[in-house]
């Protein structure tokens, strides 16, 4: 007999049902990928870890990706509070991932200090079990400072709530709280006076809840200790909102256990991202959007190409039908080719209910999108120089007091290093003089590293000479040390820039003999400077006679002036002469007398290094690159620039090395083949043939069809280097390589690329990069023109670039090497475009 049930009988089971469902959905489990994940869940144990440079690079340790945000990183036993980059931080001795059991288990160790603990994470149905097992008590020397700390992004919790148990609170949207006077200074808090201090708890508690109200930022933090609650950015403008509970004295086993329940927003999917290029595209051109989707979205939409008529309305252009490309990291990945469309105008993208920000098909789309690195983005960046934009002034006449010979035996900040002499006429501390000339800063910070010097000369020196640019818009005065942006001055803006590049290297040449490894600050906290770089230093000499403070007949006793690091490095100077050589061909006719010092500075090093062994002195990315392809570049530069016949043979003589290496060579020798015979081009053929293989399966091996990098430092340099490549070879080769990948790249880096449609070229497409790190990164803003590193991997499958967090250097950091390839990778695109 069947026995039918009230409606309000069943009401109980169906809740009872319906929360069983929710609680199963929101259950978290380790995948296949080694990290625990739920429905818009991902708590990652250790997946990344520290890579040796920078300790806080805010990837590493117990991590949390919260409805597709990443929003706690470096969940790990940390000696402060709020730890900054120099700080000192475990390596991951073994990492253990058990799927069945639902623990991942990392075994961690300070070396220096010779004490390991474990941190075990485990689930726990809708949560993750944190503990911290010792084998050994926390050391004496780590009482008080030893506790497990994990870190919380700022602007994902501004305008948010917490919870310290009942106490309530909001997170602060600037850092204004309490400090307490230390006896150690803390090497990341920017100051190199005074006394050290410390942010004091914001709030403490047995239970943290975060972001109550939101759901989507929702965390729950419980322990078996107090938990305290810091913010930062007391400390440092890049610091982060801090959980903290201290390990406990004189224990061992499982010492610590936090419960981590991390909201999931029931039916959550991240919204569709249509990646495609700001810029636009060619009529003639290749035009593919990739719509970028969570694996659990089951639903299809045509993707639309939108025109947008002169009163506004919106009209659907046919194309082809969207196809199925396939998953790529965590997402699933659907492409509209459109390339049939050919009609200049303004269009969008749709996809569902996302749409596109507009964008232009037009046969000069790629003219003019050189103009903020060249108008905005190079003058700022110049050294030694103040520089004004009409009612702005961008900073100071720099470093004047440039710079002091670096200490024996001393490993530095940014892989700066000075070995066991000088290398040069003068003691360490001591004043190098005429150094305070010419050059860029490298990078977000303001060092004259070297080797990026004389890759931009190259770069910019490729582009005048290859596409001609004569463009005119900044005003250089070297009598006064001044520029003035948006200002013609009649003479063609690139080389200026070269000449600027060009004076500092021979500045080094004239000072020391020798190109150096580059010029830093002191200290960290100098190092740290944001704002104005005039006021970094006093602009005097240092005079050890005077106290600190006192000034008398131009000089100072305040010891703040910048180091030069000397050791001599034949690799350095090889790359050095490249550039001077490089410099000299386009200097000629527009200051003679500099393109005349050029070449002859560059002869004259490179005989120099023919009269004895090579000088090998490697240090991280500032002492050269590999010593072959450096001496290469010089030959071939001196060849283009001399036709001699000895650079020729040395060419010649170096091309077995080099064509093991192609990849890595190949725009430096698809330049010599007009200079050399015919035996050079035909030895290169097979290599070129190999590269074009090679680039046809980097292309199938994603959906955007070039290189992308999973390292610490994203990969835009990469994907241009790729392009650059392709155009080189394309213009030697031209029956061999096709140019697609030259466009394959523009388009990557302005917006189709994987985790968001923006361009990674500020002020350069609809939607570009308007929070970065460059020098004014403390505003949360951007210096036009700049080129970020773009989409960073967060291992094993996120792939991230922040636009509401600048600190992020790996994603968001200017380098100058990478603005003057956008400058000759959109001149390339432009020539290849015209009939």
């Amino acid at each position: 007999m069947r026995r039918f049930l009230g409606f309000a009988a069943l009401v109980p089971l169906l809740l009872a049902s319906a929360s069983a469902l929710a609680q199963d959905a929101a259950a978290i489990a380790i995948n296949d990928a080694g990290y625990f994940e739920g429905a818009g869940v991902n708590i990652l144990a250790f997946s990344n870890s520290y890579d040796g440079l920078f300790a806080d690079s805010k990837i590493g340790g117990i991590e949390i990706i919260q409805q597709g945000l990443r929003s706690a990183t470096n969940g790990d036993v940390r000696l402060s509070p709020t730890p900054g980059q120099w700080d000192p931080v475990a390596i991951v001795v073994k990492r253990s991932v058990d799927k069945g059991a639902g623990t991942i288990e990392t075994r961690m160790r300070y070396s220096e200090l010779n004490w390991d603990y474990v941190v075990c994470a485990e689930r726990k149905g809708t949560q993750v079990v944190i503990s911290v097992i010792l084998d050994k008590p926390v050391p004496k020397t780590l009482v008080g400072k030893a506790g497990f700390n994990l870190e919380f992004l700022p602007s994902a919790y501004f305008h948010h709530s917490y919870l310290a148990d009942a106490t309530t609170g909001i997170f602060p949207r600037y850092p204004a709280d309490r400090m307490t006077v230390t006896a150690e200074r803390n090497a990341a808090s920017g100051r190199s006076e005074g006394p050290g201090a410390e942010p004091m708890p914001i709030a403490k508690g047995s239970r943290f809840v975060l972001a109550p109200e939101d759901p989507a930022r929702r965390i729950t933090v419980s322990g078996d200790a107090p938990i305290m609650l810091y913010d930062g950015r007391n400390q440092a403008q890049n610091g982060w909102f801090v959980l903290r509970s201290m390990l406990p004295v004189g224990k061992v086993g499982t010492v610590l256990q936090w419960n981590v329940d991390v909201n999931a927003v029931t039916g959550w999917l991240r919204t569709p991202v249509i990646a495609h290029s700001q810029l636009g595209y060619l009529p003639g051109g290749t035009k593919v959007a990739t719509v970028e989707l969570d694996r659990n979205d089951a639903k299809r939409a045509p993707i639309r190409l939108l025109r947008i008529g002169d009163r506004g309305a919106i009209t659907p252009v046919a194309t082809g039908p969207a196809r199925e490309w396939g998953d790529y990291l965590r997402y699933h990945y659907l492409q509209l080719d459109f390339s049939a469309v050919t009609q200049p105008g303004l269009y969008m993208l749709e996809y569902g209910d996302v749409r596109t920000a507009p964008f232009r098909i037009a046969r000069d789309v790629y003219a003019n999108a050189w103009h903020p690195t060249n108008d905005v983005y190079f003058p700022v960046a110049m050294d030694h120089m103040s520089v004004n934009e009409a009612y702005r002034s961008w900073h100071g006449d720099s470093h004047r007091d440039d710079g002091r010979q670096a200490p024996l035996n001393h490993e530095h900040i940014d892989l700066y290093r000075q070995g066991p002499t000088t290398d040069t006429p003068y003691k360490p501390g001591e004043h190098i003089p005429g150094l305070n000339v010419g050059g860029w800063y490298d990078a977000g910070d303001f060092d004259i590293r070297t080797q990026s010097q004389y890759e931009v000369i190259r770069s910019l020196v490729e582009s005048r000479e290859l596409y001609g640019l004569d463009r005119d818009t900044v005003s250089v005065d070297y009598a006064r040390r001044h520029v003035e942006m948006h200002v013609p001055d009649g003479k063609p803006d690139i080389v200026q820039q070269v000449a600027h590049g060009t004076i500092q290297l021979l500045a080094q040449f004239d000072a020391v003999g020798h190109a150096i490894h580059g010029i830093v600050e002191p200290d960290v906290a100098q190092y740290t400077h944001l704002g104005d770089a005039v006021n970094k230093t006093d602009g005097l000499v240092y005079d050890p006679a005077l106290k600190v403070g006192e000034v008398r007949n131009g000089r100072s006793g305040t010891p703040d002036d910048r180091w030069v690091f000397t050791s001599k490095s034949s690799a350095l100077n090889y790359g050095a002469i490249a550039g001077l050589a490089a410099a000299a061909r386009v200097l000629k006719g527009q200051d003679d007398a500099l393109a005349t010092r050029a070449l002859t500075t560059a002869e004259k090093a490179w005989g120099e290094e023919q009269t004895h062994a090579p000088d090998i002195f490697v240090h991280g990315n500032t002492t050269g690159g590999p010593l072959d392809a450096e001496s290469f570049a010089a030959a071939v530069e001196l060849l283009r620039a001399t036709g001699k016949r000895i650079y020729a043979d040395r060419v010649m003589a170096l091309w077995p090395g080099i064509a093991k290496n192609f990849r890595g060579n190949a725009v430096t020798a698809a330049a010599a083949i007009p200079f050399m015979p015919a035996s050079y081009r035909a030895a290169m053929e097979p290599m070129v043939r190999q590269w074009a293989k090679d680039s046809e399966a980097a292309a199938r091996a994603n959906p955007f069809g070039v290189p992308i990098t999973t390292g610490g430092w994203a990969g835009s340099g990469t994907v241009m280097g790729f392009a650059l490549t392709s155009a080189a070879l394309h213009r030697a080769f031209p029956d061999i390589v096709s140019n697609d990948a030259v466009y394959r790249g523009i388009a990557f880096m302005t917006g189709h690329h994987p985790g968001s449609d923006i361009s990674f070229v500020s002020a350069v497409g609809t939607k570009s990069k308007e929070v970065a790190y460059g020098n004014n990164r403390a505003d949360f803003s951007f210096i036009a023109g700049g080129v970020v590193p773009g989409v960073l991997v967060v291992k094993p499958d996120f792939p991230e670039n922040h636009e509401d967090w600048p600190f992020f250097w790996g994603e968001n950091e200017y380098v100058i090497p990478e603005g003057a390839a956008w400058i000759d990778l959109v001149n390339a695109a432009d020539r290849l475009g015209k009939p």
